[in-house]
């Protein structure tokens, strides 16, 4: 045993010379799977990458082996006994007893078995990388406005901005997403390509967890876990990810121009909800033949509307929570209706409502006052998410954060049929 080094078992094979090695390197290469140094090394190599090699630093092995203690006794020059719970040695005593058996160093060691990595320098890369990506996002069209510091907040805290470094994704190709968005209700393939010279661009991978991350806080909504929410998300910006997918569920509503004109006026003679497709909606210019249109958010309203009223009901629109492309082209084709809207009286719920209102000239709110919400809120589930203003009636917004309570459409049922009732009989 030289130096203190275990001597080799009987049947071990060396490794093959390398001529390319300093020193003695290729028996020094031996010790990393002996028994006696292998968690001494591995504790080293743990070391030496946290502190970017420092050998100013011990290390300590828990429940010594004799294989371990007899390596431990060997590098010290000092004995230890049997009984010892713990050994603890410098990792610069470790370096000096490997270069006077070995002729070459702790560092050296390592490195011969595998590449060592300096995580002082690793993180101080990292660091400049995350300034970098968010220099990048600074210079967006959306930056100051609260959802893209809550999006850009949360890459932080969770990392994915460390691994948007580590894996070189080019965030600039977020960024410029982002900002061509909204869109006109265009197929997101083609705005891929015209966006990223790539139709899948945002079909899968990292690019497109970013952007849908980015959305979900601009719509200041949940991450979707389904198919159905990702589309609702996608159209909620102007992307089309499938015009048969985006859907719009109508009562009542008769028009003119191509099969979509008949089929609807067709349903509405009949008194029978009808679903449309986008793609449908696209076949041939369409007219809406009606001055007034009533827009919900639940089924549970337009079936009830039917159940109640049938043929009689006024044209009634369902948007199923987020209104979707194929909704908003069939609003475009009512010129001039006045449209009543309605959601839900929770924070999504309002926005969307804002967002309507901001969007179509003719729409007015529809049962959305403080004076709707207050007889109905005593019971309701607790309010979440991210309060927003409610301009047509400040008093609601109010309401809302005082109570501390949501209100679905539902509750107000009674009074959203006999609205129905009352604007059949105009």
């Amino acid at each position: 045993m030289t130096g203190g080094q275990a001597p080799d078992r009987p049947g071990r094979e060396m490794s093959p010379a390398r001529p390319d090695q300093p020193g003695d390197l290729r028996r020094s290469t031996d010790l990393i799977e002996h028994p006696g140094w292998r968690r001494l090394l591995r504790a080293a190599r743990r070391s030496l990458e946290r502190t970017g090699g420092r050998l100013d630093g011990a290390v300590t092995l828990t429940a010594p082996t004799d294989d371990e203690r007899f390596v431990v006794i060997g590098i010290t020059g000092t004995h230890r006994s049997a009984a010892a719970a713990r050994l603890s040695v410098r990792l610069a005593e470790v370096d000096g007893h490997l270069r006077a058996a070995h002729g070459v160093g702790l560092a050296d060691v390592l490195t011969a078995a595998a590449p060592m990595r300096n995580r002082p320098a690793e993180l101080k890369r990292e660091a400049v990388g995350r300034d970098a990506v968010l220099a990048i996002a600074q210079d967006g069209r959306h930056a100051g406005t609260a959802w893209y510091a809550e999006w850009l907040d949360g890459l932080r805290r969770d990392g994915t901005l460390t691994r948007v470094v580590r894996t070189g994704l080019p965030f600039e190709n977020v960024i410029r997403v982002l900002d061509a968005l909204p869109a006109a209700d265009e197929p997101m393939p083609v705005f891929a390509d015209r966006m990223l010279d790539d139709t899948k661009a945002l079909a899968e991978g990292p690019l497109r967890g970013l952007v849908l991350r980015a959305l979900a806080a601009w719509q200041q909504t949940t991450l979707p876990v389904d198919g159905e929410r990702e589309r609702a998300l996608w159209e909620s910006v102007g992307l089309v990810p499938d015009d048969l997918a985006s859907q719009v569920l109508v009562l009542n509503v008769p028009a003119t121009g191509g099969p979509v004109g008949r089929w609807l006026t067709e349903a509405a003679r009949a008194g029978v909800p009808i679903r449309v497709t986008l793609h449908q909606l696209r076949l041939a210019p369409l007219r809406v033949a009606c001055d007034e249109i009533h827009v919900c958010e639940n089924p549970a309203v337009l079936r009830a509307a039917t159940a109640a009223l049938g043929a009689q009901a006024p044209p009634l629109i369902c948007t199923e929570g987020v209104p979707s492309v194929a909704l908003h082209t069939l609003l475009r084709a009512a010129r001039g209706a006045v449209i009543r809207w309605r959601n839900d009286f929770d924070w999504t719920g309002v926005r969307l409502t804002a967002a309507a209102l901001q969007r179509y000239p003719n729409a007015v709110p529809w049962r959305m006052t403080a004076a709707d919400y207050l007889p109905a809120a005593g019971t309701g589930t607790a309010l979440l998410g991210t309060p927003v203003a409610t301009p047509w009636d400040e008093s609601l917004g109010e309401s809302m954060r005082r109570t501390g309570r949501a209100v679905m459409e539902e509750r107000l049922l009674d009074r959203l049929i006999a609205d129905l009732r009352t604007a059949a009989a105009r």
